[in-house]
């Protein structure tokens, strides 16, 4: 090789330089990276889209429900039974409308956003055990210290066994919907976003306990915060419904699935609304088996909240974790939320 021609080969071995409208850019960067990542769509966008979803539908399907059942609508006493299967229903159908559609976009099984079959006949009847022991332990209490008087007893014979059922299918709706809201999509989400954040801070190792157990935080105060709106609801219930929320992530957690909270949910607001008779958050149904009132101070009667806004509850939750601790044979490690990176 000759020397004038050493400078064309060393030329010929420099990378050309970069076009001055992709220098500005990492060579990996696609636009769609902004909204799907490795494990599907980002955590952040998939939320968002839920609960635009959540807030969304309602607009479409209330108006149905009034069209078909014009009689359904909650006045300002006691609240029909009519009411609670009308937009408790509609409610259900607009979170599996909302789940259905990220499940679709995320390419997952629906299953996914807790409702695993693992145990869940099991899970579900102890969660429905569990809630009327409980309730009634905390009603026990305030009877016994004076602070809750039975007036009377309303219903008897046949009513007394239709209303119970009636009642008995409308909070299982209400459990449903309140614990696929407050603990499904959005649980399982959040707790995937944090996951990621919390691996490149603290390994893989402890990533997802503590994704799950922040999320669980930030969503119980988020469901304890829903029950401003509630009539005659007190700051000590709405405590109390945040740390009955923190309860049932327990449940999640140690369960892999939302079956026992939704059999709890259900039955302690049947025990508290028909079988006690008391108010729940403020709420009085129509068709209860007894008449009750409180008597003495609200933070310990629990006042026009009802039993959650006394502070004889904090004891009878921890009681609550015992059982989810001794009682629930699952693990973390056989059901888990390692489940949140359930392949697609």
């Amino acid at each position: 090789m000759s020397d004038r021609d050493e400078p064309s080969a060393i030329q010929d071995q420099q990378p050309a330089a970069a076009h001055p409208a992709t220098a500005r850019l990492p060579a990996s960067f696609n636009l769609l990276s902004i909204f799907v990542g490795r494990e599907g769509l980002r955590a952040g966008w998939g939320i968002l889209l839920f609960v635009v979803l959540l807030e969304g539908l309602p607009y479409v399907v209330n108006p149905l429900v009034q069209l078909l059942l014009p009689g359904a609508a909650i006045g300002a006493g006691e609240i029909p039974a009519r009411y609670a299967f009308a937009f408790e229903g509609a409610g259900v159908l607009c979170v599996l409308i909302a789940m259905g559609v990220l499940a679709m976009i995320e390419r997952r099984p629906v299953l996914a956003y807790g409702l695993r079959p693992q145990r869940r006949t099991f899970n579900f009847l102890a969660g429905l055990i569990t809630g009327v022991l409980l309730l009634s332990l905390l009603i026990a209490c305030l009877r016994a210290t004076g602070l809750l008087i039975f007036d009377t007893r309303l219903l008897f014979g046949p009513a007394m066994f239709r209303y119970g059922s009636i009642w008995l299918a409308g909070f299982l709706l209400v459990g449903l919907r309140e614990e696929l809201v407050s603990r499904g999509y959005l649980q399982f989400t959040l707790t995937r976003g944090l996951a990621a954040i919390y691996r490149s801070l603290l390994g893989e190792s402890r990533a997802e306990a503590f994704a799950f157990w922040t999320a669980a935080l930030i969503l119980s105060i988020a469901f304890g915060a829903g029950h401003r709106a509630n009539p005659g609801e007190s700051p000590l219930g709405l405590l109390s419904a945040g740390l009955a929320g923190f309860l049932l992530c327990l449940s999640l957690w140690r369960t892999g699935s939302l079956w026992w909270a939704i059999g709890f949910h259900a039955s302690w607001d049947w025990a508290q609304s028909f079988l006690y008779g008391v108010a729940d958050s403020g709420l009085i149904i129509k068709g209860r088996l007894f008449a009750t009132h409180p008597i003495g101070r609200p933070y310990l009667s629990g006042g026009l909240t009802g039993p959650e806004g006394s502070i004889l509850l904090l004891p009878v939750m921890a009681v609550g974790a015992a059982l989810i601790l001794f009682t629930l044979p699952g693990t973390p490690a056989q059901y888990g939320w390692e489940g949140a990176a359930l392949p697609d």
